[in-house]
């Protein structure tokens, strides 16, 4: 494929699949080939609104379709590993919107299934393939800003949000652990990996679905972090890699930051700047193509074991807080 441009579908023409396809020209060889809806009128009107050649009245012919090279997949949570397994079994790539699936034996299901019919799997966690947490990350792996002992970080959305709406809804795996709290989470999983210790506590909805939580993870040789999400209140949505020798702040948006600061003991403030067009979601269709030029059946920037890790720390902090789906 080294040669050829890459082929895109889109299953699941939502927002987050909007905000996908409107940076999709964005990357060199992105060819918008296909969308697939549930009703032919939603994929007809996707398509023509992003430029896309074909629409399909339903997944099954998305998946099918000869001229789709890998297939994101914009559904809600819960419908993301049914639609993912039909495209796999399809010989199709995949890139799969995060998280991944409800829980770690789906997601490990998925990531064997990729395996054994020898296709490209990613979760879509667009903050890994971002320009800024790619610079924190090598930044931190050469040592300027030392030993790092502890991270903060947080994420809310104004609520309140009605019974009815999808973040309340257990069914869809709704609460604030999994669409925000994967933010905090895997922004310290970059920086830390998988922890020695887990603690959380959570209010939760009238349908049992976490909407306050607190996280604390403890790490050998000392290092901690301290997290929450949140789907009652705007909170700063930023947040601080302390070293021994400094520290990164990220400001608010910190999961699709343009910039960032370097403090140091002694210097100046540095700021680094990222800026890019669009949403920010043209990095990680650019790591998906690079990885597919390469043969490559997964990325070493959302590797198939990072997203089991995450998941499973996402399990952990769910049976601690007492919410199931």
């Amino acid at each position: 494929m080294t040669e050829q441009k890459v082929r895109w579908g889109i299953l699941g023409p939502g927002g987050i699949a909007a905000q996908f396809a409107g940076d999709l020209p964005l990357v060199p060889g992105a060819e918008l080939a296909a969308v697939g809806s549930r009703r032919q009128q939603t994929a007809t009107e996707f398509a023509e609104r992003f430029g896309f050649a074909r629409a399909h009245g339903s997944y099954a012919d998305l998946a099918a379709d000869p001229g789709v090279d890998v297939v994101y997949i914009a559904t809600p949570h819960a419908f993301h590993a049914e639609a993912a397994h039909l495209c796999i079994e399809a010989g199709k790539s995949v890139l799969v919107e995060k998280p991944i699936t409800l829980d770690l034996p789906s997601a490990a299901q998925l990531v064997a299934h990729a395996r054994d019919k020898g296709v490209f799997l990613m979760e879509a966690m667009w903050m890994r393939t971002n320009p800024a947490i790619r610079k924190i990350a090598e930044l931190v792996e050469n040592g300027t800003i030392g030993w790092v002992s502890a991270i903060h970080a947080d994420f809310g959305l104004q609520g309140p949000f009605e019974a009815d709406h999808r973040l309340r809804n257990p069914k869809l795996g709704g609460g604030a652990l999994l669409d925000l709290g994967v933010y905090p989470l895997n922004l310290v999983h970059l920086i830390l990996g998988a922890p020695a210790s887990v603690q959380a506590w959570a209010h939760l909805t009238p349908e049992r679905v976490d909407e306050n939580t607190g996280i604390l993870l403890g790490y050998e040789p000392g290092a901690v972090a301290a997290l929450t999400c949140s789907i009652n209140g705007q909170s700063r949505n930023n947040a601080t890699i302390t070293g021994t020798d400094g520290r990164i702040e990220l400001p608010e948006g910190f999961f699709v930051p343009r910039t960032f600061t370097l403090h140091r003991p002694g210097r100046a403030p540095e700021t680094f700047d990222h800026e890019f067009p669009g949403n920010g979601y043209q990095f990680e269709a650019a790591e998906v193509q690079r990885c597919l030029q390469a043969g490559e059946l997964e990325s070493p920037l959302m590797s198939h074991a990072t997203t089991l890790e995450v998941m499973t720390l996402l399990d952990t902090i769910r049976e601690e807080v007492g919410v199931v789906y």
